[in-house]
């Protein structure tokens, strides 16, 4: 059992250094505004157009900004979510159903 917790560990932290190297991006205003972040939703950059850089559009890039970083913390959630799912099927072969004798 001692084995099995120290695996899941092991594999947990791998697939954290995995997210971390894994760049996702979420754009808003056909390229506008860029935002770049990890797989483990880590924002690592803002890009923004400097036509957005004026007074009277600051709040379209307010807005163009939160909707670039909700598609990049989508992204990144679902790739997370996959990578878990794998790690759960390898320690867990036949799924939560063999847990139960199915």
């Amino acid at each position: 059992m001692f084995d099995k917790l120290q695996q899941a560990q092991q594999k947990s932290e791998e697939i954290k250094r995995k997210l971390d190297s894994i760049e996702v991006e979420g754009e808003a205003g056909n390229g506008l505004v860029k935002v770049v972040a990890n797989a483990n939703r880590k924002i690592k950059d803002v890009l923004i157009s400097d036509t957005l850089m004026t007074l009277d559009r600051k709040e379209e890039l307010q807005d163009l900004i939160q909707i670039a970083m909700e598609k990049a913390m989508k992204t990144a959630d679902d790739i997370s979510q996959s990578e878990m799912a794998a790690l759960m099927s390898t320690m867990m072969p036949g799924g939560l159903g063999s847990l139960f004798g199915k």
